[in-house]
């Protein structure tokens, strides 16, 4: 993505009850505590400095006054949203650090605000141990906003932290993933029935850190980008006691680390909060050194430059002569050192089913396989079948002019298979991959098979849509204004694009 990203401290801790009636919360320390183990240098970010908050004073607040501190809440929130637009504004990547959940609201009200401005719904990806869904319509009464956050930015709960500015709800129920929930969370069924979907930690667990933030991506397939709440108290209290709620049954680093990277290797990905880590019970900063080893290589991903998409690269003239627009071949690993199902995105370099798998998570065309089908092809004068030359795209591609069988060297005896210097009578007919391989042009090195380059053509991809980049117009932050739509038949492009012309953008 090469975005580069800003760190923003939200020091608040206005949405949680007072640990005892003469403390305050210590997650506002947090974000000191992980700059103190180097974070900003080792995330190569631009410090964005602090967005104080008003002092912390729940003064005489009873169950049933409402939620506590809401008036400075929603102040603070307010401000907050206009840094986060500020940073994004810039082109930069936010890493917002928390402070307690209540944070989420001005970041939510940062991406209504975004949504609105490109014309397109922004999503979120809840991150959390708990579903922080109490609202007066479930609970008896509500308190700590923190406790509240998704219900409030999903409209839920008074009005004035649910509707500020008038943006009610700052996301919709099906904008809204929620992942590492524990399996007994008060609220689960609540979430069912509000069309909210969900991923608890046993399924999570069960289908792997990775692939989940693959499915939650696609779960917001619709929305121009989303944003990413992370609450550390998603792990479990025995390697992250330093919460305010710690509860059994959570993650661990190494699959928040492979979670996080999942869900910002993608320029939908806005930007990332960090919440609830409290310093007052890691005093000697073994936790936060933690949470910042995780955070440097979660966020690698976004400033890792990344292969561009093949639609994007320079055109090269293929083995028959003609333009192909897919013209780099990512390094492929073996199939079986990746857990990925067939036509899931996997890391830049890995293989699905049909073939390597672009940066953006579609096939691309194996060239070294178009180059021996070509050749095949001529082998046998059939028309050739192969790769649509823009990834993803699995069609047929045009078939090439007929070219003339070279003349068969003469044998002592006939042979009913073929040679090995073209087809034996009868087999013209044979599919390409049937066909026999030609013998190398003059002063040409035979290609070596070992390199991937065999004479066996690839059968054609089915049909999946293109993968669909952030438009140009879209403005800072990358966002794409609407879905994937799948290319109808007969507009897209194949070799037969002119050599030496670069691919238009899609």
């Amino acid at each position: 993505m090469m975005r580069r990203i800003a760190v923003l401290d939200a020091p608040s801790n206005l949405g949680l009850r007072p640990p005892t009636a003469t403390s305050v919360p210590g997650c506002a320390k947090a974000p000191g505590a992980l700059r103190d183990q180097d974070l900003i240098a080792r995330l190569g970010a631009r410090d964005a400095g602090c967005l104080t908050p008003s002092r912390y004073d729940p003064g005489d607040w009873r169950p049933g006054d409402g939620v506590a501190h809401a008036g400075a809440i929603a102040a603070y929130s307010r401000a907050l949203a206009e840094r986060i637009g500020a940073i994004i504004d810039r082109g930069e990547f936010p890493v917002v650090l928390g402070g307690d959940c209540s944070i989420v609201l001005g970041s939510a009200l940062a991406m209504h605000r975004l949504g609105e401005a490109v014309g397109g719904r922004i999503g979120l990806v809840y991150v959390d141990g708990h579903s922080d869904f109490r609202h007066p319509g479930n609970a008896s009464y509500v308190g700590a906003a923190a406790g509240e956050g998704l219900a409030l930015v999903t409209g839920r709960g008074q009005p004035d932290l649910a509707s500020i500015e008038g943006r009610r709800p700052y996301f919709r129920d099906v904008d809204v993933v929620v992942l590492g929930v524990r399996a007994q969370d008060e609220y689960r069924l609540d979430l069912q029935a509000a069309g909210i979907v969900t991923r608890p930690v046993p399924m999570l667990r069960a289908e792997g850190a990775a692939r989940t933030a693959q499915w939650a991506h696609d779960q917001l397939a619709d929305c121009a980008g989303y944003w990413v709440h992370v609450d550390v108290d998603v792990l479990d209290p025995a390697v992250m006691p330093a919460v305010d709620a710690p509860d059994p049954g959570g993650i661990a680093f190494p699959e928040l680390e492979l979670l996080l990277a999942g869900l910002v290797d993608t320029p939908h990905c806005l930007g990332v909060e960090i919440t609830v880590f409290d310093p007052d019970y890691d005093p000697e900063g073994t936790y936060a050194a933690e949470i910042v080893g995780t955070l440097a290589a979660g966020l690698a991903p976004v400033t890792t430059p990344e292969t561009p998409p093949a639609r994007l690269l320079p055109t090269q003239p293929s083995a028959t002569g003609r333009g192909l627009r897919s013209v780099r071949e990512p390094a492929a690993v073996p199939a079986s050192a990746t857990s990925a199902p067939a036509g899931t995105s996997t890391r830049p370099g890995a293989t699905s089913a049909f073939g390597p798998v672009s940066a953006f998570g579609a096939e691309v065309a194996n060239v070294g396989a178009d180059r021996a089908s070509a050749r095949a092809g001529k082998a046998s004068n059939a028309p050739r079948r192969g790769l649509s030359s823009v990834a993803g795209m699995g069609v047929e591609a045009i078939p090439v002019e007929p070219v003339p069988a070279p003349v068969p060297v003469p044998t002592p005896a006939p042979v009913s298979g073929p040679t090995e210097f073209g087809p034996a009578p009868g087999d013209e007919d044979l599919p390409t991959t049937e066909a026999a391989a030609s013998p190398p042009a003059p002063g040409r090195e035979p290609e070596d098979p070992a390199e991937g380059r065999g004479a066996t053509a690839s059968a054609p991809l089915p049909r999946t849509p293109e993968p669909v980049g952030p438009p140009p117009s879209a403005g800072p932050g990358r966002l794409r204004r609407t879905p994937a739509v799948e290319p109808a038949a007969g507009t897209a492009a194949t070799e037969v694009d002119a050599p030496g012309t670069a691919a238009e953008p899609a």
